[in-house]
């Protein structure tokens, strides 16, 4: 019987950093969202990846939560979101009663278009209103065009929120991704490049980034006020890390570069056994910029005898998982009626639905996810692992 093979699943170092951390927790009865592992974990990634501060949250979410509180987002304000995503990153904005505004992609990064970006400024400019917030993604460890953006949000003297819950060791000009904002969000969640198990961190690179750090600590902790009694003037939340979930977030980082060279391998495996395939196309790799590849997709032409269904579906039959690419957000029905900006200025009415079943239309976001499947990236898999799937695959042209 064949083993299951998952599309990305926790992966523990062979050296047990992990368990030291936690043995030390429960050693000392440091076990609750307080101790030493939890703030040199905050260090030490702050200090891995360039920011000015760190704060060790429950999730990913959460620290989008805090990042969008920590700018002021409100009821009634506009956030420009990337449209191209997991749901997590725009759930957040209706959490504070904000409204999103998604921004389309494009095909030489599959994250957020600069061009469309500024035409959402433009158009919102022009009725007098400014977003409190942008939130760009960096999808599948592909990094956006983040210093255009960012030079975008300089110039309108918006707030920039990185999500880099996917891309936790990519780099764009030797830089780390989610260090260009003023705020970085990363997720350990148990598919992640690392993984804690469940857990997420703030990256705070503003000017006063220790202030603000303190703030989103204060909110993540039931924004209780230092008196003798519980005594609170804002709402909180309980968002705080556990000191065992962060000692084996502590493990994990040790092992960072390592996972990267191994998503990386991953991906370069399928580029040379799958890329003569008619009508295949790999996620665009960027001159400058070092992804993790914690997902190795691929696209599939118009043209292609073979579409994403069948390789998904061939795969499920031999115990092997895959995945559609995120359906965009404005294609979502939690987030009908909320304005989309497409790449190209097109308007959203002259869209085409191109497939009724998957909800797909001519955009460039849903046209990435209508061709596209996310293939295995589990970092355990082995050369036959490999050489399976991609047995499976291959078969599908040769059928």
């Amino acid at each position: 019987m064949k083993e299951h093979i998952f599309l990305a699943s926790p992966h523990m170092s062979e050296e047990g950093y992990e368990q030291a951390y936690i043995k030390e927790a429960f050693d000392t009865n440091w076990i609750a969202p307080l101790g030493k592992n939890v703030t040199e974990f905050e260090k030490e990634m702050a200090a891995k990846l360039g920011a000015k501060a760190a704060v060790a949250l429950s999730a990913g979410t959460a620290a989008i939560h805090m990042a969008l509180k920590a700018v002021g987002v409100g009821q009634g304000d506009l956030v420009f979101c990337q449209d191209l995503t997991f749901s997590a990153t725009a759930n957040p904005i209706l959490y504070e009663k904000a409204v999103p505004v998604f921004i389309d992609s494009n095909e030489e990064t599959w994250n957020m278009d600069p061009q469309a970006l500024r035409q959402a400024f433009e158009k919102y400019g022009k009725l007098g209103r400014k977003p409190k917030a942008v939130l760009a993604v960096h999808l599948y460890g592909l990094c956006a065009q983040i210093e255009e953006i960012a030079d975008i949000c300089k110039e309108q003297q918006v707030p920039l929120i990185e999500d880099a819950a996917e891309s936790l060791g990519t780099t764009w000009q030797g830089r780390y991704t989610g260090t260009f904002g003023d705020y970085g969000i990363i997720s350990f969640n148990g598919n992640k490049i690392i993984t804690s198990s469940g857990g997420g961190m703030l990256l705070v690179n503003t000017p006063d980034a220790q202030e603000k750090a303190a703030k989103v600590l204060y909110w993540s902790t039931q924004a209780r006020e230092p008196a003798r009694w519980y005594q609170h003037t804002e709402i909180g939340y309980n968002y705080r890390m556990s000191n065992i979930v962060a000692g084996i977030g502590r493990g994990q980082l040790k092992v960072l570069e390592q996972r990267v060279g191994e998503k990386r391998a991953i991906f370069s495996y399928y580029q040379q056994h799958l890329g003569g395939l008619p009508g295949v196309c790999f996620m665009p790799m960027r001159e400058g910029s070092q992804s993790n590849c914690w997902l190795s997709c691929v696209q599939l032409a118009d043209s292609c005898p073979v579409k994403p269904l069948d390789i998904m579906k061939a795969l499920e039959e031999d115990d092997v998982e895959s995945r559609p690419i995120w359906k965009p957000m404005h294609l979502q029905p939690v987030f009908a009626g909320y304005d989309f900006i497409p790449a190209g200025g097109l308007e959203r009415k002259m869209l085409q639905v191109t497939d009724t079943e998957m909800g797909a239309d001519s955009s460039v976001s849903g046209q990435l996810f209508e061709h596209g499947v996310c293939l295995p990236s589990d970092t355990k898999m082995t050369s036959g692992d490999l050489e399976r799937i991609c047995g499976v695959v291959g078969a599908l042209w040769r059928a």
